[in-house]
């Protein structure tokens, strides 16, 4: 070992300033650096122009103005708000947590909803869409070997696609994506008469004795098909806050659900002189909901199942099967997108079918991207629980007590324009050095 050297240096990594952005160039670097702090890492902000106006109203003196052009950006910049986690992970993460609160209200109680419909029948549904031909697929049995003779593994692009892409249903399954929702309007009509068949009630007559309520989120899976993962509630006549009758049981609901999974059927349309018809896939899951842990696989809890939900919430096409996240102008623009063959084809097949007269109602052009589905991706009941908007309103409401207001006797004029979407490249890296990485979601689900 070298004898110690009193007169040595601590080696220093060399400074990586030569790779930033230069900002002295900007007139308020410290005005720049707070407005993007109040981002809160939305990647894609809403540049908007115009001004805004304080007047003393008996006077009509200009107390104090405010206008694009003067502030660091140049732009008055807001949120976009976007659900799509690869769009913006900063507001998806914003609204997955709306949506688990969402979520968790319909299942515990608390925002407005009653802690009672903790022990009404609750039910975690997931319901998928059939096969339109063999695919790639992880086996769970002894054997893990594909029907391709290969044992993939999770990550495996291959997982999904076809076995044999010429012989598969893309019409099929485009066509399926964009009858979905209808799907799940018919199953739900199917679900009240099998409850009311189940408790010896005629439908009409239903109303008068429970109310079904549901929470739902489609998903794609790895094929590009549509699954929708639902927490449908039973409650009173009067909703949560009215308990069901005795015979309303979860098992009594499991097995309605069952049951109208396999019998919802909606005709579709004529193609190329074949008649199509939809329907639920044959893997159908169902598992009653308890407020203890996991027992055995068979029940879980509500804050598992809020977490989940909410999960899928912020995920699109582009999560599971790797194709886009926005809309095609043009079929060619396909060519420049970087996008796997098998999604590429169903975006293909989609744009094909859209130019037929008898499915223009369908509008598979202007949801190509999304590989027909037109839905929307989180939907609920009424009586279910609180909505999106009641959140945002509860939390533009904090902000407005935590700020100071104007004087009861000034007049504030605003209007402001949208000028257009993103920062400039300078900005977007004195962004990333100003924010860390997006909240994860345990911080929202720690708890549950």
């Amino acid at each position: 070992m070298p004898p110690h050297d009193p007169t040595a240096t601590i080696p220093r990594p060399e400074p990586a300033t030569a790779a930033l952005p230069t900002f002295t160039g900007y007139r308020d670097l410290l005005g720049l650096v707070r407005q993007l702090t109040s981002l809160v890492g939305c990647a894609q902000p809403i540049r908007l122009e115009g001004q805004r106006t304080e007047i003393d109203a008996f006077t009509g003196e200009i107390l104090r103005e405010l206008k694009s052009k003067q502030l660091p950006a140049g732009h008055l910049l807001v949120r976009c708000g976007n659900r799509r986690s690869t769009r913006c992970p900063s507001c998806a993460e914003l609204y997955r947590q709306d949506t688990y609160q969402l979520i968790a209200a319909g299942l515990r109680g608390g925002k407005n909803i009653p802690d009672q419909v903790a022990s009404h029948p609750r039910v975690f549904a997931t319901l998928t869409a059939p096969s339109y031909g063999p695919v790639h697929g992880r086996r769970t049995s002894a054997s893990l070997r594909c029907r391709c003779g290969r044992t993939h593994t999770k990550g495996d692009p291959r997982l999904g696609t076809p076995l044999d892409p010429e012989r598969y249903d893309y019409r099929g399954a485009v066509l399926w994506n964009a009858h979905a929702p209808a799907l799940w309007a018919r199953f739900m009509l199917h679900l009240r008469r099998a409850i009311a068949a189940a408790a010896g009630h005629p439908q009409r007559l239903l109303h008068k004795y429970v109310r079904v309520s549901y929470a739902k989120v489609a998903e794609y899976q790895q094929r590009g098909l549509i699954h929708f993962h639902a927490v449908i509630r039973l409650d009173g006549p009067a909703g949560p806050y009215t308990p069901p009758p005795a015979w309303a049981t979860p098992e009594l609901l499991a097995d309605a659900i069952r049951i109208s999974a396999t019998r919802a059927l909606i005709d579709g349309p004529e193609v190329n002189g074949r008649t199509r018809s939809f329907a639920f896939g044959e893997q159908i899951d169902t598992r009653v909901i308890r407020s203890s842990a996991f027992q055995g696989g068979t029940t879980i809890t509500e804050g598992k199942v809020a977490g989940y939900v909410a999960k899928y919430a912020t995920k699109g096409t582009e999560a599971a099967t790797g194709t886009l996240d926005h809309r095609l102008k043009r079929i060619t623009d396909l060519w420049f997108e970087s996008v796997p063959e098998h999604a590429a084809r169903m975006i293909r097949t989609a744009w094909a079918l859209g130019n037929h007269d008898d499915l223009k109602h369908l509008n598979l052009r202007k949801w190509a991207h999304m590989l027909g589905f037109r839905g929307h991706f989180s939907t609920k009941t009424r009586a279910y629980s609180t909505t999106l908007s009641t959140l945002r309103a509860a939390r533009a409401a904090w902000h407005r007590r935590h700020t100071p207001p104007p004087s009861p006797t000034t007049l504030v004029l605003a209007h402001w324009a949208y000028d257009g979407t993103g920062l400039t490249p300078d900005l977007e890296r004195l962004a990333a050095l100003i924010h860390g990485a997006p909240a994860r979601e345990q911080e929202v689900t720690a708890s549950a």
